[in-house]
């Protein structure tokens, strides 16, 4: 294994009662990439983020992280390592600032300032001290994005983060991120439906269809000169599921 790759799955394997299977036959993510993962509804992509958070167990198959494996992950250390924002997050009880402050406070990285940088980066800054419970859904998401960034590990996984924002917010969330990397060096891995978005911000994409990986490839190849079929059907808007 390069020294670089972060993750690393070989014939892995999640069957979900025969109905569903998820194939993944060779996937490496490397450190401090942005790697997208897009596909139709129904793929896997929130499968495999899930199964890379340590979050699902696979039926079959290895999965690496940093070298180790973690088929049957129990180990708290690598855990840490990683943090996820899922498609339909949920808050705490308190604030919107208490929420974003609540895992690195967990850690003892307490920070207030870093937390509101946040907030005023994502247009939450007036909702800083607010209940967080009567906020819509696309504050909901911008508040579990800064509750992830705030934690800072060297791991981010993102499941559809701008899905319920509009394209303000939407360009705020990609600010965000693309800085997150720059600044710390972050490997990210973001699933998305929106292929623009994936070719502003991704620095290789991958591909999933009926739930097998299908092309895996850098973002200007991916979307310009796709080297199977499946994929130049998929990213010019053809159905092929």
């Amino acid at each position: 294994m390069n020294a670089e790759t972060v993750f690393r799955a070989k014939e892995l394997r999640k069957n979900f009662g025969g109905a569903f299977t998820l194939r993944v036959d060779d996937l490496e993510i490397r450190r401090g990439e942005i790697f997208a993962l897009v596909g139709p509804t129904g793929s896997g992509k929130s499968t495999l983020l899930r199964l890379l958070h340590l979050l699902e167990t696979p039926t079959s198959g290895t999965l690496e992280f940093e070298g180790r494996s973690v088929v049957h992950p129990a180990e708290l250390a690598i855990r840490r390592q990683i943090t996820m924002v899922f498609q339909r997050p949920l808050l705490l009880r308190g604030s919107v600032l208490d929420n974003v402050s609540y895992g690195a406070n967990l850690r003892r990285h307490r920070d207030p300032g870093k937390a509101r940088r946040l907030l005023d980066c994502l247009g939450l800054a007036p909702l800083a001290n607010a209940p967080a419970f009567p906020l819509s859904g696309g504050e909901i998401q911008r508040v579990a994005v800064a509750r992830a960034m705030a934690i800072e590990t060297p791991v981010l996984l993102l499941d559809e983060p701008t899905a319920n924002l509009d394209p303000a917010h939407v360009l705020r969330i990609e600010r965000i991120i693309r800085s997150r990397r720059e600044d710390t060096a972050t490997t990210i891995v973001i699933v998305t439906h929106n292929l623009l978005q994936a070719r502003r911000l991704a620095d290789r994409v991958a591909v999933l269809l009926e739930g097998r990986l299908v092309e895996v490839a850098p973002t200007e190849r991916f979307f310009d000169h796709p080297a199977d079929p499946r994929t130049a059907a998929f990213v010019s808007g053809q159905t092929v599921w």
